[in-house]
């Protein structure tokens, strides 16, 4: 949607897509959460990031200071599982089906060196100035690929938190990221360029999927069918119509052609 967290963010949980969504017209208009929120599911943005660019601003939301209790937070700032911080008390605490967003800090550059602990230093050596520009571009890529090991490994952490309670929860995980990052490619760093001039280390991002076993059977999801579009070309478009058919929640901005699971559910 974007090559900064400001447009992108706001973008990925609007009905409208890319190419008609201008931040400044359509930053009161109501978005997916506010549509979970309106059918009656309890949404909760948790923070690790510093904003949510008014995406949440009509939700719950718990931002560092609500888990700063967790060991993975010092002064003030945190790692992105200390969000599963008494998480299961939390959606206990929650009557309703539960919407729950976990906005990581991530790969944010340029100090990609303090996304992680220092147990995930496996790339060497890193960049640890505060000007990046005093730093080889090698000790900048360590720094980068490191925070992606952490991050892979706060996805399986989330995924393990739920699949340990799938009696309890009935539960999907989506992850995407918001924007990309360059890392000097044609001399080339960070995010924020214009969309036109972007390189596509900007604008191409992951988007996986997890849905728990239980789900799939109650809601009649093949897996098969799913991993058959992995290929399959997709953006930031797709993520406010798939959320919708995953909910089963009707509505006319619902698009099933922009829903990457219709084709897949009996």
């Amino acid at each position: 949607c974007g090559t900064t967290r400001a447009v992108s963010v706001p973008c990925m949980f609007s009905d409208k897509p890319r190419s008609h969504f201008d931040v400044l017209k359509d930053r009161n208009r109501e978005n997916l959460l506010d549509i979970f929120n309106r059918v009656g599911f309890d949404v909760l943005w948790r923070e690790n990031n510093s904003g949510c660019k008014g995406v949440c601003k009509r939700v719950m939301t718990q931002s560092q200071p609500d888990f700063a209790a967790s060991p993975l937070c010092s002064e003030g700032d945190c790692f992105d599982t200390a969000m599963l911080y008494k998480l299961e008390e939390q959606l206990d605490a929650m009557g309703n089906n539960v919407v729950l967003v976990l906005h990581q800090l991530g790969s944010h550059g340029p100090a990609y060196q303090k996304r992680y602990p220092a147990e995930f230093e496996h790339f060497q050596p890193v960049c640890n100035k505060p000007d990046i520009n005093n730093c080889s571009r090698q000790e900048i890529i360590n720094g980068y690929d490191n925070s992606i090991r952490y991050t892979d490994y706060f996805i399986d952490q989330v995924i393990n938190f739920f699949a340990a309670r799938e009696q309890k929860y009935l539960s999907t995980i989506t992850y995407i990221s918001d924007h990309g990052e360059s890392l000097g490619e044609k001399g080339i760093y960070l995010h924020g360029l214009p969309y036109f001039l972007a390189p596509k280390e900007q604008t191409e991002v992951p988007f996986t999927v997890w849905l728990s076993d239980n789900f799939i059977n109650r809601r009649h999801v093949q897996p098969e069918c799913l991993h058959n579009k992995a290929d399959s070309e997709l953006s930031h478009d797709n993520l406010f119509h798939s959320m919708l058919g995953l909910a089963s929640i009707e509505t006319t901005s619902y698009q099933a052609e922009m829903d990457i699971f219709s084709s897949c559910r009996r």
